[in-house]
């Protein structure tokens, strides 16, 4: 690996060690024991549910196939099931913590640390290179001492850690920013993008070093990279919803030709380039490699977690 430090996440074996394991009830993350910022339960177990449960989807490119049905299926149970908004990764995790929202397409890491529920079988994972979630760094990466991560990433940017611990043995000071490369750079040594941000970069042309933290990731684990999946409070997860989402997902995935011509304009990508994203870096429906993957993921974004306790540099917010 280019004389960096390599150190492999997997036994030789490539099976997950019984220390990584966090086992799954019913789609509900178990931590144990939970660092003390894990919430076990989600936020009032109690309280009910409008009849119309309120789904916050994120607004970027790779969420589209999964809503494509909840917007544009001509069969009402797709269509008139949710009431649905849209926001980014960051702000639906928070949606969720707060009860604005009962669903929502939500970070990993905020799954495992808000305790939530989730549907199995659809999500936003990459089995190789993501191409949207980019590590930029005007310093090599074992010597990167800040790091400025996009500020409606949470999962990537603990993936960011993650990596960087294992692979290079540096544990940088984060915080959160706009997602503007240069004004990025100018305050820390490395950037991370994430999303249509990233997309609109081409690493090729950049005069720093870059990864490609879906392609690390599996290089690493030789695992699945799973970023976000449909959560929510315990009482909520539950049919017809899990189907509602499966069927919505794989209407947009036999739609895509229908995709890349609505979303190609509008985000100033080609049609090309809208194409490769969603059938060759994303996969949207998941099965149990891709939970490893996110089992593992979570143990060790979880450690990071307990050990810094989510300090951040002054003027940062909580990656």
């Amino acid at each position: 690996m280019g004389g960096t430090r390599e150190v492999a996440l997997l036994p030789e074996d490539n099976t997950v060690p019984n220390s990584f394991h966090v086992p799954f009830v019913l789609g509900r993350i178990i931590t144990d024991p939970a660092p003390s910022n894990v919430k076990i339960e989600g936020l009032n177990p109690s309280s009910a549910l409008p009849s119309k449960p309120r789904v916050c989807a994120v607004s970027y490119l790779n969420t589209v196939p999964l809503v494509w049905g909840l917007l544009h299926a001509p069969a009402p149970e797709l269509r008139e099931s949710f009431d649905l908004g849209f926001a980014l990764p960051s702000e639906c995790a928070d949606q969720l913590a707060s009860g604005q929202a009962d669903i929502g397409i939500v970070p990993v890491i905020e799954m495992a640390r808000q305790g939530l529920d989730y549907f199995p079988g659809t999500g936003i994972a990459c089995h190789g290179p993501v191409r949207s979630i980019l590590l930029i760094s005007k310093v090599p990466f074992g010597s990167i001492g800040t790091l400025a991560t996009d500020s409606g990433s949470r999962t990537s940017a603990m993936l960011a850690q993650v990596i960087l611990a294992e692979r290079f043995g540096v544990r940088p000071q984060v915080f959160s920013h706009p997602a503007e490369l240069q004004a990025m750079l100018a305050r820390a040594d490395a950037a991370l993008l994430i999303g249509d941000a990233a997309l609109q970069v081409d690493p090729a042309t950049l005069p720093y070093e870059t990864l490609d933290l879906g392609e690390e990731w599996v290089r690493l684990t030789g695992l699945p990279m799973v970023f976000a999946v449909w959560a929510g409070r315990k009482q909520v997860i539950h049919e017809p919803y899990g189907k509602i989402f499966l069927d919505s997902c794989r209407y947009g995935l036999a739609h895509m030709d229908d995709i890349v011509r609505a979303e190609a304009p509008g985000r100033d990508f080609t049609e090309d380039v809208v194409r490769r994203y969603l059938t060759h870096h994303i996969v949207f429906e998941l099965g149990e490699r891709d939970y490893e993957g996110m089992r593992l993921y979570i143990r060790h974004a979880l450690g990071i977690d307990k050990e810094r306790n989510r300090v951040m540099i002054p003027g940062g917010i909580p990656a």
